[in-house]
């Protein structure tokens, strides 16, 4: 593995709002864009035709149930991805580890779309979804949304602000503000998942310690 992409040293960079990105050759880059995308969770948005979507059950929904099949999606897409196998092999361990997961969606038995991402604290930092069948990784965006929301996370980054996410009201905010809600956001002791209390002697430190609020 790269060793600028062990996990207490990837979870360190994304505590301060830095994230790793391969380019074409495979060489590592660390970027921290000002101004930086978030989607704020009480702003949300979706189209009436995403809500019949949801409402009629077309996907059916899961979190962390393929997270491997989830990245290795997004590494394929045609149009090219900063996803090199040194970055897929480092966030799988992140997962394993339970600080990376997924949200999948699916048509049957099949996977259907879906996304994956980081999460330390009360913060998810969103990383790259895909889809195979129209509005899939629509309906995993809604899902981790909702995911979220229950579990009391306060912090949804997206980095860059794209057309697709605008739609669902995704804005930009000075890297400072960012800086500033990324700190709140990661003290708060939340859980993207359930997880075992034996285990946390295995979980690397982000170099925060949680607390109470």
């Amino acid at each position: 593995m790269h060793p600028d992409l062990v996990p207490n040293r990837l979870l360190a960079a994304y505590a301060v709002g830095i994230f790793p990105m391969a380019d074409e050759t495979g060489e590592l880059r660390w970027l921290a864009p000002d101004p930086r995308a978030i989607i704020e969770l009480d702003g949300f948005k979706t189209t009436r035709s995403l809500r019949a979507v949801v409402r009629r059950g077309v996907y059916t929904v899961s979190v962390d149930r393929a997270f491997r099949d989830v990245i290795k999606a997004c590494a394929d897409r045609p149009e090219g991805t900063w996803i090199s196998q040194e970055v897929l092999e480092a966030y799988c361990e992140l997962h394993r580890l339970g600080f990376a997961h997924s949200v999948e969606a699916w048509k049957a038995d099949a996977l259907a779309g879906g996304l994956y991402g980081v999460s330390i604290g009360g913060a998810f930092f969103g990383e790259s979804m895909f889809h195979l069948l129209a509005d899939a990784s629509k309906v995993a965006t809604v899902h981790l949304v909702e995911h979220m929301v229950s579990r009391g996370f306060e912090l949804l980054d997206v980095q860059f602000l794209t057309d697709h996410l605008l739609r669902f009201g995704a804005t930009e905010i000075p890297r400072t503000q960012y800086e500033r809600r990324l700190a709140d956001a990661i003290r708060l002791d939340r859980s993207f998942v359930d997880r075992p209390d034996d285990d946390s002697e295995e979980r690397p430190r982000s170099g925060h310690e949680p607390r109470d609020d």
